[in-house]
């Protein structure tokens, strides 16, 4: 893959720039391994597209460059973190945030963004740790929005940081399957000004954290008011499993319609997650595993899967 390879090389003056003043709790992995799935599978650094990779390598160029410009300006190490995720090489972006972290120490952004990677990489108690630092030190702040580096058609952002905080603290509760302390993080974001996409996101992940937790009444009650005529820019994949839930959707026909990878990727884990609480433990556990056969490993849907696999593997 000659485009995975230019990525790799323009990492190579990068080291250099990034300081060894914190290390991040990374354990060492082969190269174009970028860590290892929690069925024990590696990780390998994903394929990327010839469009995606030229759109996404230029934006990076253009970070590394405001980095190497200034080197202690937050919002460009933040940047080249992000961009540097998007074609695939985690590991780098979580020195990059690490790199953030000791020189920003009170800045929330670095542990968010860090923690968002360890969960890709599967190190979970690592995310919380993180995701619980950038609480803290959201605390006394203003929310603010948080732009997109994959930005929607609209080119308009639906979360903030603190929603992302919450949201992304509580899906590692959930992959854990600590469903409880999911539920508190679940409730907790549900306070905030929140847009539609985000308050769908948040309740289907809180729905399912519930329904696992043994209150189905309280799951039934929060996406009762969920309707098929909400407007939303991008989260209807969410919309659409709650509608499931509530038996206006069909879940077969949802799957044949769905054509990306990634809302595949969403939609089998929900599928699947609805058939294991409805009883159907077979059939979720088919349906996890057809997800787990994708090269789609970094999608949230697919790790929730592999986790729901793992736990019924030690269970045996």
């Amino acid at each position: 893959m000659k485009y995975l390879r230019s990525v790799i090389l323009l990492f190579i003056p990068l080291s250099l720039l990034i300081s060894c003043s914190e290390q991040s709790e990374l354990e060492p992995v082969p190269e174009g391994i970028q860590g290892y799935s929690l069925l024990g599978d590696t990780l390998e650094t994903p394929e990327i597209s010839q469009e995606m990779f030229d759109e996404q390598n230029e934006k990076l160029i253009q970070a590394l460059t405001d980095y190497r410009a200034n080197p202690d300006d937050a919002d460009a190490i933040i940047w080249l973190g992000r961009r540097t995720a998007y074609l695939g090489e985690y590991r780098e972006a979580i020195r990059i945030f690490t790199e953030g972290i000791s020189k920003f120490p009170d800045d929330p952004r670095m542990s968010r963004h860090r923690g968002h990677r360890y969960i890709t990489l599967r190190r979970l108690d690592l995310a919380i740790e993180d995701f619980e630092k950038a609480k803290e030190l959201m605390s006394s702040m203003p929310d603010q929005v948080e732009p997109d580096g994959l930005p929607n058609e609209l080119n308009q952002p639906t979360s903030t940081l603190k929603s992302n905080i919450y949201y992304h603290k509580g899906l590692a509760h959930y992959l854990k399957g600590e469903y409880d302390l999911a539920i508190q993080e679940y409730e907790e974001s549900l306070k905030l000004d929140l847009t539609d996409d985000m308050r769908i996101a948040l309740i289907y992940w809180y729905y399912m954290a519930l329904k696992r937790s043994g209150n189905d009444l309280k799951a039934g009650e929060i996406i009762e008011p969920v309707n098929a005529d909400i407007n939303l820019i991008e989260n209807e994949a969410y919309l659409n499993l709650i509608l499931v839930f509530k038996g206006v959707f069909d879940s077969n026909r949802l799957m044949e319609t769905s054509e990306d990878a990634l809302e595949n990727a969403t939609l089998g884990y929900g599928i699947g997650n609805w058939h294991y609480i409805n009883g159907r433990e077979e059939r979720a556990i088919s349906i996890w595993e057809n997800v787990y056969d994708t090269d789609q490993w970094a999608a949230f849907g697919y790790i929730a899967s592999e986790a729901e696999l793992a736990r019924i593997g030690s269970s045996e």
